[in-house]
């Protein structure tokens, strides 16, 4: 999974915004590197090595304490730059942890794209980080109470695999594609309505 370029983000927001010519209903995108920086875990390994250093030395050395603590300081400085790199950090989380920070911040960025509450309740966020191998549709109340579950995890599960397989943009561009079919069926376009020029694409 990687992120898009330019030229591919342009595709995509086109390609939403044509989808969205098939349903009153509206369908943001967000695509981030990661949910989380998560900053804490290389304290916490870096701590958990500083604490284990003395032991080895104090068992087969008979080297001075200032010198133990010395190398006790110099493992927690070493391992924490070593694990403070941000490709690692994902790596070092727990997945638990991962995909709870992804659900968070999708849910976030379902609020702050505005896609809560609108007329007919019928917008949907389609959320993926990079970082956790993470994919997720929210749907607000009116959509999510006439498309099962089942149907958003669909394109979900057929998003994460189009990912494996094939380019970034493309596979944004399907998900888009099979949401707008939903919405449309249930939600089809109000002659007249015009529509606020709004991203439906962000790169975050």
């Amino acid at each position: 999974m990687t992120l898009i370029s330019q030229d591919e983000a342009a595709r995509v927001e086109a390609a939403l915004r044509e989808a969205q010519g098939c349903t009153s209903g509206r369908i943001v995108c967000v695509l981030a590197r990661a949910s989380s920086t998560y900053e804490m875990l290389p304290l916490a390994w870096s701590a958990l090595v500083a604490l284990l250093t003395p032991w080895p030395l104090l068992v087969f050395t008979e080297i001075s304490a200032e010198r133990i603590y010395l190398f006790q300081l110099l493992a927690f400085i070493f391992a924490l730059t070593a694990l403070s790199l941000p490709w690692l950090r994902p790596m070092l989380t727990p997945k638990a942890i991962r995909r709870a920070s992804a659900h968070h911040a999708a849910l976030e960025q379902f609020a702050l794209r505005g896609l809560a509450h609108g007329p007919e309740r019928n917008g949907v966020l389609i959320y993926v980080s990079l970082a956790e191998h993470f994919a997720r549709i929210i749907a607000d109340e009116g959509a999510a109470k006439v498309v099962h579950q089942r149907e958003w995890q669909a394109i979900v599960d057929q998003l994460l695999s189009d990912m494996r397989e094939r380019a970034t943009s493309d596979a944004l561009i399907g998900a888009g594609a099979r949401c707008a079919d939903l919405l449309g069926a249930r939600f089809p376009p109000k002659e007249g309505a015009a529509r606020p020029p709004l991203h439906c694409l962000h790169v975050i």
